[in-house]
């Protein structure tokens, strides 16, 4: 049974539930979510599995999820890179913020969402048990996906996506053709 950090409103940890219990409840609780470009400005984004507790079959950041209770959230999200994408590679800390999302099975996703980035450039062979399909993409290929096929995308994902930390990120650091 996996226990996950619960927070309060300052990111403060309160406590800890078993993971399932705490979305069924709607706390909120510490997660992270990567994303990951390659040399040629291209961002990985996974297709979840169908079987996951919620946003199954959605397209969503290179990688996400929740430090154990007692786990660092840099080293939560550098073990769970290696566990869901099957690749390491250094992280920087990109900004926070909170979001909450009801699912129809009666789950919620309310989170401090921890954004990191990093690059990538290597081969790598990713866990099927948790990723349904992977692609490089450009940003701008994405938004523009995105913008069309909302509904193809998880609920934080959209959220980063059109968040100014991760806008003023791409102008800064990739180049656009």
């Amino acid at each position: 049974m996996t226990k996950i950090i619960v927070v309060n409103e300052h990111d403060e940890e309160i406590g800890t539930g078993e993971k399932l219990w705490v979305h069924q409840q709607g706390l909120l609780h510490r997660a992270f979510s990567i994303l990951v470009f390659n040399e040629n400005n291209e961002l990985l984004i996974h297709q979840r599995t169908s079987h996951k507790y919620h946003s199954g079959d959605l397209w969503t950041n290179t990688c996400c999820g929740h430090p154990n209770a007692n786990e660092e959230i840099s080293a939560a999200a550098h073990r769970r890179l290696g566990e869901e994408m099957g690749f390491h590679t250094p992280l920087e800390f990109l900004y926070k913020f909170q979001y909450r999302a009801e699912f129809e099975n009666g789950l919620v996703e309310h989170e401090i969402d921890n954004v990191f980035v990093g690059t990538y450039n290597d081969s790598f062979v990713v866990n099927p048990e948790e990723v349904a399909d992977y692609k490089w993409i450009t940003v701008d290929e994405l938004l523009d996906d995105v913008s069309k096929n909302p509904q193809n995308y998880t609920f934080w994902f959209k959220e980063i996506l059109k968040s100014d930390e991760f806008m003023a990120f791409v102008a800064s650091n990739l180049v656009l053709v």
